[in-house]
């Protein structure tokens, strides 16, 4: 099995030297701060997957030391990324594929390993994730993972590989804040009165396509319609006061561990 170890080997080094603050032009590695909860789960990749060989402190293999969160070859996190992905074949360095949440985890807790401290974060359990998923949470009532659960909206089965870990937990607790445009809620009146509340699924000039509450998809033209409203808020509600800060933590560990197979 290739290790994220392997490749940071070939990739990752400390810059040469050290320049006087003075002559230091800072560039800025990313657009926002990451989120605790980012780092996180790049600490559980980085404890499976690197930890034998560059060691709790990342600086086991000499001349690299990945504390620094500073690499020679990746200054920015999109070159990180792109480093990892594409391997360095002069230095015997695999290409290694991670999907997008594990990606930018992995990246999160380099950029900050040499401040963040695991052991304040509790890791969430994916068997009590999946217990609040299908019951307290009540999820399946809307999404579908798997072969089980709802289409009114979108099915998560692969959730976990598209969405990251800051994205996932604002979703949790702000959904409106991370409602993509095609997922809107929408109320659309016909010419008769008829009125259908649903999912948009796509919509071009002349139609709309939607997922009703009833999971029937729905094909309309436009010119049929007497009223079509687009809600900015999301149907989704906030789980910030109804689940525990630990079963947040253990549905998010459910949610992160959904890469497209079936459960």
């Amino acid at each position: 099995m290739h290790r994220i170890a392997g490749i940071l080997l070939a990739i990752l080094t400390l810059a040469l030297g050290s320049r006087p603050a003075a002559a230091q032009a800072p560039t800025p590695l990313h657009d926002e701060q990451y989120p605790e909860v980012e780092i996180a789960h790049g600490a559980k990749l980085y404890e499976a997957r690197c930890l034998t060989c560059h060691g709790s402190q990342g600086d086991a293999i000499g001349g690299v030391n990945l504390r620094s969160g500073k690499f020679r070859n990746a200054i920015t996190d999109r070159d990180l990324a792109g480093f990892i992905r594409t391997g360095s074949p002069t230095a015997g360095m695999p290409p290694f594929a991670l999907d997008n949440a594990d990606m930018a985890g992995v990246i999160a807790y380099l950029r900050n390993m040499n401040s963040f401290d695991a052991s304040t974060v509790k890791a969430g359990d994916v068997a009590r994730g999946r217990a609040v998923f299908e019951g307290k949470g009540d999820c399946r009532t809307c999404h579908r993972v798997g072969r089980a659960g709802s289409y009114v909206a979108p099915d998560l089965s692969d959730i976990g590989a598209v969405r990251s870990a800051g994205s996932l937990q604002r979703s949790l607790l702000d959904p409106s804040t991370q409602t993509m445009p095609t997922n809107r809620s929408v109320r659309l009146v016909l010419k008769d009165g008829t009125v259908i509340n649903g999912r948009r699924l796509n919509e071009d000039t002349y139609s709309i396509q939607v997922m009703d509450e009833r999971e029937r998809l729905r094909s309309l033209l436009k010119s049929d319609l007497r009223e079509f409203t687009i809600s900015t808020t999301s149907a989704m509600p906030s789980y910030k006061s109804s689940l525990t800060s630990d079963e947040l933590a253990d549905l998010l560990g459910y949610l992160l561990s959904l890469k497209g197979s079936s459960r």
